[in-house]
């Protein structure tokens, strides 16, 4: 089943769906500022466009462009912005 997602007044939107590995979802930031809580561990995969992305317990902003992958610890924060619109893989693990 495909689960449709949207945060920040449609600003964020993503399609969730469970494969044998674990659940996914692949989405579209627009251009903003955004603070994302997490459950679980997530792999973020950048697919198009380029995210700053403050990690938790971290002080500054990495930049992370198509092809490029962050990890995301579970039960924590972290805030991205972006002056593009940006597309991702997030991988729950």
């Amino acid at each position: 089943m495909i689960q449709v997602n949207e945060y920040f007044n449609g600003a964020v939107k993503s399609l969730a769906y469970q494969t044998p590995a674990g659940k996914s979802s692949v989405g579209v930031i627009n251009p903003g500022t955004y603070e994302f809580g997490t459950g679980q561990p997530e792999i973020m995969t950048i697919t198009e466009g380029s995210l700053e992305v403050l990690l938790p317990e971290t002080t500054t902003w990495q930049t992370y462009a198509a092809g490029r992958v962050f990890n995301v610890p579970g039960n924590s924060s972290f805030q991205v912005r972006t002056e593009e619109q940006t597309a991702y893989l997030c991988q729950y693990r």
